[in-house]
């Protein structure tokens, strides 16, 4: 299983690394994107991450999941034309679309939640609403492959649902 992290800027350190410890004790491989492989991401409190890749290198053939983290960096991340396309593709692949906190920033600009039950961080419901989500108030939410959560308290139940739909698509997923 090959899981990717979408980082930038003020990201909120718990919801990049809490899901990347889990995900890799679970025996997958966890890639770090950017804007620019090799570059250095700071958290809200200053906290490195280095991206591995770029969104120029991956492709959604590549993975079987990917984890969009909160904080203030989905609001950078949604900037970029490939790192949205390459959350859409993940969702039109039917592989596991994970996000939290204001990680939903990303889905609403990819295009991907109309229609879609979806919970976030209650500051960003309506930017949800307005994106065509069926809010719901809960700490975990799965619709299909998408798996969304609002807060780091609620980090247990968001690996748990995360792992167990990426499981469960890569075992039908033709990816090596």
């Amino acid at each position: 299983m090959r899981i990717a992290i979408l980082v930038d800027n003020i990201y909120q350190e718990m919801e990049v690394w809490y899901p990347l410890y889990r995900f890799r004790e679970a025996g997958a491989e966890v890639v770090i994107i950017g804007a620019r492989a090799g570059e250095t991401y700071t958290s809200k409190l200053g906290y490195p991450v280095v991206s591995e890749k770029s969104y120029e290198q991956v492709s959604a053939s590549d993975f079987d999941g990917v984890v969009v983290p909160g904080g203030f960096a989905p609001d950078f991340i949604r900037r970029y034309s490939k790192a949205k396309q390459f959350v859409k593709d993940m969702d039109v692949q039917g592989k596991l679309v994970a996000a939290i906190c204001h990680g939903l920033w990303v889905l609403c600009s990819a295009g991907i939640l109309r229609g879609r039950r979806a919970t976030c961080f209650f500051a960003i419901q309506d930017d949800v609403i307005n994106a065509g989500g069926l809010y719901e108030d809960a700490e975990v939410v799965v619709d299909r492959n998408l798996v969304t959560s609002r807060k780091p308290d609620d980090l247990p139940a968001f690996c748990r649902e995360a792992l167990r739909v990426a499981v469960s698509g890569a075992a039908t997923s033709t990816t090596p």
